[in-house]
């Protein structure tokens, strides 16, 4: 018997993300969205809403039916709670097995973050940044 797949259904806002962009004060403001076109230019699956009252990522595909507390399809979710920085947390960094130095932590949930202060440091990091989303697409279970 052949495994059941997923599809999601509208789960990309881009408008929505757009609306909150615009309401957005933060200072940082323009590294947020500098890191939101790098990740979403990373690949044509990748998707964005809002969900934990700021821009995530997640993979729009087909994929395979699991427990939706998993939140295999999420990618990235920021989090621009500090105002010295954009924290990007990727849900499932432990299995990009970054050597990059992009994503660091430890913590047992499998979790990574990614930090960035400045433009400097968003295109210091673009590069390491598309390899981890790429990476991460590659190892999905679709």
């Amino acid at each position: 018997m052949k495994a059941k797949t997923t599809t999601p259904v509208a789960l990309a806002d881009s408008a929505g993300v757009d609306v909150y962009m615009k309401k957005l004060d933060h200072p940082l403001k323009d590294v947020l969205e500098a890191l939101r076109k790098i990740i979403l230019s990373a690949d044509s699956g990748i998707g964005e809403h809002i969900k934990w009252n700021a821009p995530s990522f997640l993979y729009t595909g087909e994929m395979r039916a699991f427990d939706p507390k998993e939140y295999k399809r999420y990618v990235i979710v920021s989090n621009v709670f500090q105002k010295d920085c954009i924290r990007l947390v990727f849900p499932s960094g432990a299995k990009i097995n970054d050597t990059s130095g992009l994503l660091s932590g430890d913590y047992a949930d499998g979790r990574r973050l990614a930090f960035f202060h400045d433009m400097e440091e968003v295109a210091a990091k673009e590069e390491a940044l598309k390899n981890a989303v790429k990476t991460w697409l590659a190892i999905l279970d679709k």
